[in-house]
């Protein structure tokens, strides 16, 4: 019987050489972990949509901070849950919000940990969205400077970079202004660049407390349709600004990825959002899927689509499969 010359199956028959010529790998250093900060003392609450995952007072956050320290995760990106809300998010930017008093306890007590913040408003606003609102939709131009605002309480409590998502227009440049005019023009800004309106975020919603009271996000978050609209709205944050891109969500938009990592040389990041990562966990505790292995094949598919850094809830579990080896 006739074969080819090549025969592709010579490299794949060992596990030596099918790690040696590798085209795309995963380490540890190329996640971050997403985390969500609570109001008050003693807080340990599961999220009922995302197994493994908790809204957390501080003494917890920074004794889960320190674990994935250990494991060789280098960052996180916090989110918070408020005491209170209001119409205009005023814990947001807030000297002694629950984010800015997290911010300063893992400084202090995690201090080699990378400290990402989440720069919105729909976290601490009464009804949900991401900014002021105006004849029932958000105002873009008066959401900018509270904003700016967080941004900046973030940058003096010692965030190590603030992560805008609420896709303002202009959001970034209001931004880089407020922290290069009041001395910290070394903090840099990783921008949820290309945000879409999409229907993985309903897991997210509950561990921050943040679904819109009445309508929802489509005026600001992009249609899930649009791909040419995505490097137009990553071209603006990179005029801008931005230091990093990020697409959120992932898996659905992998070519999106691709398309930015083609078109721009900043580091491109990924949101693998709660809906992925819960459908992951149920499939997985219903038994109808190998967990452990489409967990690593997700997170090796942002890699090889282009992505340099991916923010994901399976952070703890992949470094540990990593760290075996």
């Amino acid at each position: 019987m006739f074969y080819p010359t090549f025969r592709a199956r010579r490299i794949r028959g060992k596990e030596v050489f099918r790690r040696m010529v590798s085209e795309t790998t995963l380490s540890a250093t190329d996640l971050i972990y997403p985390m969500f900060s609570a109001f008050g003392t003693g807080i340990r609450k599961e999220i009922s949509s995302m197994p493994g995952i908790y809204q957390q007072s501080i003494e917890h956050i920074v004794a889960e901070a320190q674990e994935v320290h250990e494991l060789g995760v280098p960052a996180v990106i916090l989110f918070g849950i408020p005491e209170t809300k209001d119409a205009v998010g005023s814990d947001a930017y807030a000297e002694h919000g629950i984010i800015q008093e997290t911010i300063r306890a893992l400084k202090k007590q995690v201090p080699g940990l990378a400290v990402i913040t989440d720069v919105c408003m729909c976290e601490y606003t009464d009804h949900g969205h991401c900014g002021i609102i105006k004849d029932g939709d958000v105002d873009n131009d008066e959401t900018l400077e509270l904003l700016a605002r967080e941004a900046l309480s973030h940058a003096e409590a010692g965030a190590d970079m603030v992560a805008p998502s609420d896709m303002m227009d202009g959001r970034v440049m209001a931004i880089r202004e407020i922290l290069d005019n009041n001395g910290y023009k070394n903090i840099p800004i990783m921008s949820y660049a290309v945000k879409y309106a999409s229907g993985y975020y309903g897991p997210f919603r509950e561990a921050a407390e943040s679904t819109p009271q009445f309508g929802d996000r489509r005026s600001y978050q992009m249609d899930p349709g649009n791909r040419r609209e995505a490097i137009r709205e990553a071209r603006m944050d990179v005029e801008e600004g931005a230091d990093i891109i990020m697409v959120k969500p992932g898996l659905p938009y992998l070519d999106i990825v691709r398309d930015l990592r083609e078109e721009f040389d900043l580091p491109v990041a990924v949101y693998n959002v709660s809906g992925e990562y819960s459908m992951i966990k149920a499939a997985g505790r219903a038994g109808w899927i190998d967990e452990e292995r489409v967990m690593m094949e997700t997170l090796l598919s942002f890699k090889r689509a282009g992505a340099d850094l991916i923010l994901t809830y399976h952070a703890k579990e992949a470094a540990r499969v990593l760290k075996r080896g």
